[in-house]
């Protein structure tokens, strides 16, 4: 049996920040990648944050709306939003914005 290798530059980010009196309040990066199984890449939703006292505005939905009409403007066929397990109100959210809980993440952390 042979495993073989080969790097490939099949994804791009691009990163959404709001602003409060010129000082960052929020962002949210999307993720576009490439793969071999579809022609259209598909989007992972990642790094969503608004700081603590600018929560409850809306901001975040504002936020994650403009990262979804973005992936839905560049083709994406899906878009991944993770969250751990001891967020449920991060899930509701989600789901609230027409995200389907769909499974589950498994994670390996390495040290860096």
């Amino acid at each position: 049996m042979e495993f073989n290798k080969q790097k490939e530059q099949r994804a791009y980010s691009m990163k959404f920040t709001v602003k409060e009196n010129n000082k960052q309040v929020g962002r949210a990066y999307l993720y576009m990648i490439y793969n071999d199984l579809h022609e259209e890449p598909y989007g992972l939703l990642e790094d969503v944050k608004v700081k603590e006292e600018f929560r409850g505005q809306g901001i975040g939905t504002k936020l994650v709306e403009k990262v979804i009409e973005e992936a839905k403007k560049q083709g994406c066929y899906k878009l991944l939003a993770t969250s751990r397990d001891s967020r449920p109100k991060v899930h509701d959210w989600y789901e609230n914005l027409d995200f389907d809980n769909y499974g589950r993440e498994f994670r390996m952390d390495f040290e860096v």
